[in-house]
């Protein structure tokens, strides 16, 4: 390897939005990161699930009124 040319491998701080901090070593002095292994909901096992019950009430009642031609059925 050629001397000079790689970047220094120091002790790097990371920083998580939920407010966990733990020491990595990067080139970077300190990172700023969203979701971390605390937090995320992959190995949390905590999932954050949207409501989708809501949606499909709205989308059966904006379409339960209409014609069915007018929903894109088709008569046979």
């Amino acid at each position: 390897m050629k001397d000079g040319i790689h970047p220094e491998y120091q002790v790097c701080k990371v920083h998580c939005a939920c407010g966990n901090t733990f020491e990595t070593r990067s080139h970077l002095s300190a990172i700023k990161t969203d979701i971390c292994s605390a937090c995320h909901p992959f190995y949390t096992g905590a999932q954050k699930f949207v409501d989708s019950a809501g949606r499909v009430d709205r989308f059966r009642r904006r379409y339960a009124n209409l014609p069915a031609t007018q929903a894109g059925a088709k008569k046979a």
